[in-house]
């Protein structure tokens, strides 16, 4: 599928409060055919969604270590991981320490995560993921592990209200540009 065709589907899927802020943009080397062109995503005219770029207002992350002390980074722990603690601890452990042991434990899943969506996604093609996104389910992008998939799926136009209100601790654990395209969608509302 050409560029344009897959911009013009893209777009109308875009949401209505989105539509004229947020842009799909593409640059291609017409006398280098070895070398792919860049597609990146541009919200009020400035490029958001480019991981190439150093101006980018989103935080990448090199190293599991920036991951786990990022002090913006909130986990929300949950009753059972406590408790899965409590029971690898054999009970010996104080329950104020409980709290931090899951804590680190579920920052150190979150990191590998993080950073493993990161490495694919630099080697990704942003129009193979684009056409994933068309033929996919809304659920399946929003669900999946795919950055990209996740932004698509957050500034489409079949995302509700309700159901982005819903996701407010699930996002929580997703990658800083998806956390801000959640942002933008919510505010634009």
């Amino acid at each position: 599928m050409s560029w344009s065709k897959m911009k013009q589907q893209l777009e109308s899927f875009l949401s209505p409060a989105l539509s004229g802020r947020v842009e799909y943009r593409s640059t291609s080397y017409r006398y280098l055919p070895d070398k792919a062109g860049l597609c990146y995503i541009a919200v009020d005219k400035k490029n958001v969604f480019n991981m190439n770029d150093a101006t980018t207002l989103i935080r990448w992350y090199q190293t599991e270590q920036e991951i786990k002390n990022d002090p913006l980074l909130q986990i929300p722990i949950s009753k059972d991981e406590i408790e899965a603690v409590r029971a690898d601890t054999k009970g010996l452990v104080p329950e104020d320490r409980l709290k931090v042991m899951a804590r680190g434990r579920k920052i150190g899943e979150l990191a590998k995560e993080l950073l493993t969506a990161q490495t694919s996604l630099s080697k990704s093609n942003f129009v193979v993921i684009a056409n994933k996104f068309l033929s996919l389910s809304i659920e399946e992008s929003m669900e999946s592990k795919d950055i990209l998939l996740n932004i698509l799926a957050l500034i489409d136009r079949r995302v509700g209200k309700k159901r982005l209100q819903n996701m407010s601790d699930t996002i929580k654990l997703k990658h800083p540009v998806v956390q801000y395209f959640y942002e933008l969608r919510l505010s634009a509302m």
